[in-house]
């Protein structure tokens, strides 16, 4: 159980919430309620004795300048929701909405937002029911937040628009009457709370930050069976050679690939001096994503434990502070950040597989991996479709990389004249990662056959492998079988990255342990 009381959650809290591994809970703690309970209270009691408070007592943006008559106060949380529901594309998956559920509560229980108890009640009602709103992916330019998708939280909360429940999309209204809740009527400044801040794209980013890493940990592994499939030199990831270059990340990579391929003392006369450097530099490109890491989480858990929308509720100091904590600047640049070197990833396993399937350079194996014998060789293709579709992946990947935050526009009649593009960068780095997981499923079809090939060769013994090695080799093997003579293998790289997105393998525990 994730508890919702102020304190600073984790990248892991959110994923959790979001893969359904905890449930979330507002705290009961009456302290806690208390402190959220003043924000709202002093916006009550300033509304009566000031009588004008920014997005209150006025329209919101460029239209902060006009004044809202007295009567009409109460409808402007709901207009506000309703207008911005103009959302477009492909809406988020029930995971990443779990994220932005949890992501937007996160904020909120910092007490600086001015929301009731209730409000966030009916948020975390939400996750427990396991009731999730409809919300597009496209309408974001990431500052003053997430307006237009997160519209579609508030009026979910308001008994409104469409919901995803018990596999069926359903209307609100008739779920909400189902389970006897409530729809929440939004007090003055709750709407902009809900709106006007950074969940989607840093609950995006959450599930972004735990996908690369796993990323990172399997493409040192599919680096240990590409070396093993091509007769590679494992010496170029001596212990030796990697003190002196003293980055982290690089030196925990090679010392995982050692480990792996049994790596002891270098030979004085090796057979073959130096590997392409899809083999020899791979600590180099993958230990960039290792080092990379460390800073990201500390961006993403600064966003995801900090109030983030306009203005700031000082209840204890009796303030309220205008500013723009709703930009996404450094979620845009962490994500900007690592869909390039997830995209590096893409690359280099790309080149992995091309050095495997090519007898040019796979060092005895036959072309394409085909494991078909005698005249029946002539027609079969083995994995030739499959190198061109990874390459395929890894173009696109590739070409994502451009980054989002540098394309900043002016919007709402140059009020919102810089914004950071943070959602976008963030989808967009989803989208490399699928393509890199794509393109990870069909390097473990290729390695694997070529590991299978060496032993048919018998030039290896599945015992001489480390048990790592032997054990998702086996593991792989019951997903994909050899491919002696051509079939479709679309089904089975399915059903990898389908296991590679589960993390249906434990991959260099004492590595984390160090």
């Amino acid at each position: 159980m994730v508890t919702f009381d102020g304190s600073p959650l984790t990248i892991e809290n959110i994923v959790d919430i979001a893969l359904q591994k905890q449930a979330a809970q507002l705290s009961p703690d009456s302290q806690f309620r208390r402190s959220i309970s003043k924000g709202s209270e002093f916006l009550e009691r300033l509304l009566v004795e000031d009588g004008a408070i920014y997005g209150v007592t006025t329209g919101y943006g460029d239209s902060c300048t006009v004044a809202i008559p007295t009567d009409l106060i109460a409808e402007l949380p709901k207009h506000l929701y309703t207008f911005h529901g103009c959302g477009m594309g492909q809406t988020l998956s029930p995971p990443m909405t779990r994220a932005v559920l949890a992501t937007r509560m996160a904020s909120l229980c910092q007490g600086y937002s001015g929301v009731s108890v209730e409000l966030l009640e009916q948020l975390a009602l939400l996750l427990a029911h396991d009731i999730l709103p409809l919300i597009p992916e496209e309408g974001s330019v990431g500052a003053s937040g997430d307006l237009t998708p997160l519209s579609y939280v508030a009026a979910v909360l308001c008994g409104e628009r469409k919901v995803y429940f018990q596999g069926e999309t359903r209307e609100t209204g008739d779920v909400f009457k189902q389970l006897n809740i409530k729809a929440l009527t939004l007090r003055p400044k709750e709407g902009l709370a809900i709106m006007n801040g950074t969940a989607v794209m840093t609950g995006l980013a959450c599930m972004v930050y735990e996908r690369t890493q796993y990323l990172s940990k399997l493409t040192t592994r599919l680096t240990a069976l590409a070396t093993l499939a091509t007769k590679g030199n494992a010496h170029h990831f001596d212990e030796v050679l990697f003190q002196v270059k003293p980055h982290p990340g690089i030196q925990k990579v090679a010392a995982c690939l050692r480990q792996d391929l049994h790596a002891g003392e270098p030979p004085r006369n090796p057979k073959r001096l130096q590997d392409r450097y899809s083999l020899r530099c791979a600590p180099h490109v993958i230990g960039v994503i290792e080092d990379t890491l460390p800073w990201a989480r500390q961006l993403i858990e600064n966003e995801l434990n900090s109030a983030n929308d306009n203005p700031i509720i000082d209840a204890e100091g009796e303030h309220i502070l205008h500013g723009g904590h709703f930009y996404g600047g450094h979620i845009a640049l962490i994500m900007d950040t690592l869909k390039n070197v997830v995209a590096n990833t893409a690359d280099l396993l790309d080149r992995q597989i091309a050095l495997m399937v090519d007898t040019k350079f796979n060092h005895g194996l036959p072309a394409n991996l085909s494991g078909a014998q005698g005249e029946r060789s002539a027609i079969n293709h083995g994995f030739k479709a499959v190198q061109i579709g990874a390459s395929a992946w890894t173009a696109e990947a590739l070409k994502l990389t451009l980054p989002a935050s540098i394309f900043s526009r002016s919007t709402e009649c140059h009020n919102q004249d810089k914004v950071s593009m943070g959602t976008i960068a963030a989808r967009d780095c989803l989208r490399v990662l699928q393509l890199t997981e794509q393109v990870a499923s069909a390097a473990l079809l290729v390695s694997c056959q070529g590991l299978e090939l060496r032993i048919r060769q018998n030039e290896l013994s599945l015992e001489q492998l480390s048990p790592e090695i032997q054990s998702m080799f086996k593991s792989i093997r019951n997903i994909s079988s050899f491919l002696d003579e051509d079939r479709a293998l679309d089904s089975e790289l399915g059903a990898m990255v389908d296991a590679i997105q589960k993390q249906a393998w434990t991959l260099y525990p004492e590595a984390d342990d160090a």
